[in-house]
């Protein structure tokens, strides 16, 4: 499993958003049928619609919590306001997908303005089902105070990708 973490303790998600821990659950991230893969870019022009998270594990007696937040805002060089939520997915289903939970915070579209963003989902285990409480702003969240509240273990599964400011020349 250790080669699993390393690009995320490359990629600094492990520090900046979460602690250390041992994947034991397989999610799989996908917009319009392009994988999520730890530290690739995708463009904000192909993460306009919400993507496809499937979480390969667990059975359908088991709950899972998705959480999507940037840690980059508004710069990754100083991320004062770090971060920002941009969708939680409750309720889900182990063996099946996002659409099948319960969405709490709507999606929001990425729009990196200054350097390289890091867009983190991370997969939590519920206790039980309807357990998580609605964070009331998504600016200033913190992924690991979220868990603690809701009394979330330390999460299964974590992908992130990395998104820029485009600009018109790449659009087209």
């Amino acid at each position: 499993m250790a080669r699993i973490l390393e690009p995320l303790v490359v990629g600094r998600v492990i520090g900046d958003v979460l602690d250390p821990f041992s994947p034991t659950i397989k999610m799989s991230v996908t917009y319009n049928n392009k994988q999520v893969c730890n530290g690739y870019e995708l463009y904000p022009s192909s993460v306009t619609a919400k993507p496809r998270v499937e979480v390969q594990g667990g059975d359908l007696r088991s709950f899972f919590t998705l959480v999507m937040t940037d840690p980059d805002v508004p710069g990754p060089s100083d991320p004062y306001l770090r971060e920002r939520l941009h969708w939680i997915v409750t309720d889900i289903p182990g063996t099946t997908d996002a659409t099948f939970g319960r969405e709490v915070v709507s999606y929001e579209i990425p729009k990196p303005n200054i350097g390289i963003h890091r867009f983190v989902f991370v997969l939590f285990k519920q206790k039980r089902r309807q357990t998580v409480n609605t964070p009331n702003s998504r600016d200033h969240f913190n992924t690991r105070r979220f868990a603690a509240e809701n009394d979330l273990d330390l999460p299964v599964a974590a992908v992130f990708f990395n998104a820029q400011r485009e600009t018109a020349a790449r659009r087209r």
